[in-house]
C-alpha cells in the first residue's frame, strides 16, 4: 500500500464496533481501511488478536438475530473457504463468537472494506492529516480515524485458568452465565469490587450457589453493593482467599477450584462448574497516550452526549475502548454504527 495515500476513514480494531463501523462507512462509499491487528504472540497474550474478544468466546446467545438453530449451511455459503478452514466445524445450536466475528468481517468486506492485518502502534493527531504508524513499518495518513480497539479482560495468569478458558472459565457473567453448563451448579466469582458483586448477584439467577472469592477481609464494592452480596442467601463470600488453581478435566471442563489463604491458613477446595474473573478490564489505549483525553482508567473520553466524538476533531471512538459500563457485543456494535455516521457527517461538513 502507498504510504502517502490519503485515506478517508481508518478504523483501528476488529471487534463488533470496528466491523459495524466498517459496514456503515463502506456503504456510505467512504472506502474505509481497517487495521484488524497483527497475528502475534504478544497480541495473543494480551487478548488483542484480530476479531476481538468475541473470537475468544464460545456460544453467543445474546446477540440479536442469531436464535438457536443449525447455522452450518449458512456459514458455508457466507464465508470464503479459506476463512472456514481456520474455524472448527459448526456444532452448536447458536452462533459462536468466532463465527459471529467472521460473518461481520465478511459483511464489511462485501461492501468494499479493505483490511490490513497489522497493528497501529503510534498515532499523531496533532495536525491533519492524521498520521498512523504501523507495527510493520510505514505511515498511513487519514482525514478521519475511528478508534475501536476494545478492552481486554484482566486475568490472573494461572496455567489452569488458561487451560479452561471457554470450558468453564469466563470473564463475563452476562455473556456466559445463562449457558446450560452453569445452570443449577455452584459457581465461583473472583473479585471484590462493584463489578464482582454485580456478576455474583447476576449469577444467582442460574447457579445453585455463588462463591465470591476476595483476597482481602472486606469487599471493595460500594457499601450498598457489598451489603447486597452479604444479604443474598445464594452468595457465599470467602474473604482472605485467592484463586490458586482451577480444577477440571478434558471431559467436563471446570469441576472445582483450589483456594489459598492470604493470611497463612490452609488451602480449601470448592466444587464448581464455572469460574468468573471479575478483576477489571484494561482498555487498549497505550498507543493513544498524549493524543486523546483518557479517563483515570485509560478509557477514551466521549466529549459529546450521545456522540462518539473525542477531544480531537475528526477522531471518534467506538466500543469497549470508551465504554467501561456495558461492555457487550451488541452495545459495541451500536456505537460502531454511531461512529461511522459521526465520521461521515464530519467529513461532509469538514
Amino acid at each position: 500500500m502507498n504510504a502517502k495515500q490519503l485515506e478517508n476513514v481508518v478504523i483501528i480494531g476488529s471487534g463488533p464496533a470496528g466491523w459495524s463501523a466498517a459496514i456503515y462507512a463502506a456503504r456510505a462509499q467512504l472506502e474505509p481501511l481497517v487495521f484488524e491487528g497483527a497475528i502475534s504472540e504478544q497480541n495473543r497474550l494480551s487478548g488483542t488478536l484480530p476479531l476481538g474478544q468475541l473470537a475468544l468466546t464460545s456460544e453467543v446467545e445474546n446477540f440479536a438475530g442469531f436464535p438457536a438453530g443449525n447455522l452450518g449451511a449458512f456459514l458455508e455459503s457466507a464465508l470464503p473457504a479459506e476463512r472456514r478452514l481456520m474455524m472448527p466445524p459448526h456444532e452448536g445450536h447458536g452462533v459462536t463468537g468466532p463465527e459471529l466475528m467472521e460473518l461481520m468481517r465478511q459483511q464489511a468486506t462485501n461492501f468494499g472494506t479493505r483490511i490490513i492485518t497489522d497493528d497501529i502502534v503510534k498515532v499523531d493527531f496533532s495536525s491533519r492529516p492524521f498520521k498512523l504508524f504501523r507495527g510493520e513499518g510505514g505511515v498511513v495518513e487519514a482525514k478521519c480515524v475511528i478508534v475501536a480497539t476494545g478492552a481486554a479482560a484482566n486475568w490472573l495468569g494461572l496455567p489452569s485458568e488458561e487451560r479452561f478458558k471457554n470450558r468453564g472459565v469466563s470473564a463475563c457473567a452476562v455473556c456466559d452465565g445463562a449457558l446450560p453448563r452453569f445452570r443449577n451448579k455452584p459457581l465461583v466469582v473472583v473479585g471484590g469490587g462493584d463489578s464482582a458483586v454485580e456478576e455474583a448477584t447476576y449469577l444467582t439467577k442460574f447457579a445453585s450457589t455463588v462463591h465470591l472469592v476476595h483476597r482481602r477481609n472486606e469487599l471493595r464494592a460500594s457499601k450498598i453493593m457489598a451489603q447486597r452480596a452479604i444479604d443474598d442467601p445464594k452468595v457465599e463470600i470467602h474473604f482472605d482467599s485467592a484463586l490458586a488453581e482451577v480444577l477440571g478435566d478434558d471431559t467436563h471442563g471446570v469441576t472445582g477450584v483450589r483456594l489459598t489463604s492470604t493470611t497463612g491458613g490452609p488451602d480449601t477446595t470448592l466444587d464448581a462448574a464455572g469460574v468468573f474473573l471479575a478483576i477489571g478490564h484494561t482498555p487498549n489505549t497505550a498507543f493513544l497516550e498524549g493524543q486523546l483525553d483518557l479517563t483515570e482508567k485509560k478509557y477514551v473520553v466521549w466529549k459529546k452526549h450521545f456522540r462518539t466524538n473525542t477531544n480531537v476533531e475528526g477522531v471518534f471512538a467506538a466500543g469497549d475502548v470508551a465504554d467501561d459500563y456495558y461492555r457487550q457485543a451488541i452495545s459495541a456494535a451500536g456505537t460502531g454504527c454511531m461512529a461511522a455516521l459521526d465520521a461521515e457527517r464530519w467529513l461532509a461538513h469538514g
